[in-house]
């Protein structure tokens, strides 16, 4: 080997491109969110389920739809170097949980509730609150008919921004698209009406047009947007069921008193919606407004191998609803009660001792190690955020007694507190 190969300093990695990491300032936001989550979506009687991250390629094309774009242009699907079958990190949810559901057989005996987290893929350009993997809540009501489950999932969602303190900060938009027999015919209407605008659509819409018209409307290009304006509405052309469904699903939200907005241009991105579909959408994170979105997916569980299931869900972007809750000001604290400083053998040994001692009374306590002066220690303390420094040196040892010096109140004078009293001391303290 040469010198210069030996002293070659090997070049730092990176994270890949829109891939990012969540450091531990931002994880306790994160923390607050989920479990914020988990607790709204248990009152409501879902149940949480985990997927594999990696599926089949063809259950996606299959559920998604070969038209879109996330099947078109943003998968992340390779060979598996052994089986050679087509895999791709998943881009979405539903399907995952809808094999799942055919899979283990779940809706046999009778229709579940479920709900899960993690981490999605799609390459697409990466900006703010649109990264290459990003992460969902995701909720399902599988085996269930009625717009009262559609209702109940709004709702459930607006419990949640409540919980959040973003009730403020979001709006409800609703609109159906209909059964299959009702978007067939009017995506033929759609196209008839488009195809004599065709030199003034841009790429993607010229290229919709043959595929997927519905998917013209949820175009943002700016100069579009008087062509789609005047364009036929889904609700003037619904059945009787599909007028009848969203008729129920508007009683019920009204029942609740959510406000809403009719959409005539909501179509959502993927080929399984039918009837129902929602979002809630806001106007402080930029072009990046939709939180959270779903609707009803009643024709894809055959379409996937499983007996005609009706269902309804949703998912909410993670990184979005992490970004409005800094918008609003918010913030999660993860910082310890205390910090346990000690100096000497004697000292380190009795800290030790008494952090477990203090964990096991359920106080988050962080216990100094590494060494170094006290007051190195103390500076430490200070930046782990903790409410006060329990402090052990040769004299609290001696006296069996501990220093608290308080980090963060005002006006607050060091004490001293016997050891076998301080668990009682924090008790007091903390009410």
């Amino acid at each position: 080997m040469t010198d210069a190969a030996k002293n070659t300093t090997p070049t730092a990695l990176q994270a890949v491109r829109g891939m990012n990491d969540i450091l531990p300032d931002d994880a306790p936001l994160w923390l607050h969110l989920e479990d914020t989550a988990r607790r709204v979506f248990e009152q409501y009687g879902y149940r949480f389920l985990r997927m594999p991250i990696v599926e089949p390629t063809p259950l996606f094309v299959r559920s998604i739809g070969e038209a879109t774009d996330v099947v078109e242009k943003e998968m992340y699907t390779f060979e598996d170097k052994l089986s050679g079958e087509s895999l791709t990190l998943r881009p979405e949810a539903t399907a995952g949980i809808v094999r799942a559901a055919i899979q283990h057989s779940l809706t046999y005996e009778r229709p579940q509730r479920v709900w899960t987290h993690g981490a999605m893929f799609r390459h697409e350009r990466p900006q703010k609150g649109r990264y290459r993997q990003f992460h969902q809540l995701d909720v399902e009501a599988l085996g269930f008919a009625g717009p009262d489950v559609d209702a109940e999932q709004i709702v459930l969602l607006a419990r949640l921004w409540k919980a959040l303190g973003l009730e403020s900060s979001v709006t409800l938009k609703i609109n159906s698209i209909g059964d299959p027999a009702d978007r067939r015919a009017y995506r033929e209407t759609l196209a008839a009406y488009f195809s004599p605008h065709f030199n003034a659509l841009d790429d993607d819409s010229k290229r919709r047009l043959s595929t997927n018209p519905l998917r013209i409307l949820d175009s943002k290009n700016p100069e579009m947007q008087s062509i789609i304006e005047n364009a036929p509405r889904m609700l003037e052309q619904l059945g009787a069921d599909a007028r009848a469904h969203f008729d129920g699903l508007r009683r019920w939200l009204d029942s609740a008193g959510l406000v809403y907005e009719i959409d005539t241009r909501l179509v959502r991105g993927l080929d399984y919606y039918n009837r129902s579909v929602f979002e809630w959408v806001t106007d402080r994170l930029g072009a990046q407004g939709t939180v959270a979105g779903g609707g009803r997916y009643d024709g894809l569980f055959e379409s996937l191998g499983g007996k005609p299931t009706p269902a309804c869900g949703f998912a909410a972007g993670m990184e979005r609803l992490v970004l409005l809750l800094k918008e609003n000001g918010q913030n999660a604290d993860s910082a310890p009660l205390a910090y346990l400083v000690h100096q000497s053998d004697a000292a380190a040994a009795l800290a030790w001792r008494l952090a477990e001692t203090l964990r096991d009374a359920g106080h988050d306590v962080v216990l100094h190690a590494g060494g170094g002066s006290m007051k190195s220690q103390m500076k430490k303390a200070d930046a782990s955020g903790a409410r006060f420094a329990l402090i052990l040196a040769e004299d609290e040892v001696r006296d069996g007694a501990v220093t608290v010096k308080w980090l963060r109140e005002t006006g607050q004078t060091q004490q001293t507190v016997p050891i076998d009293g301080l668990i009682a001391w924090l008790a007091a303290i903390t009410i």
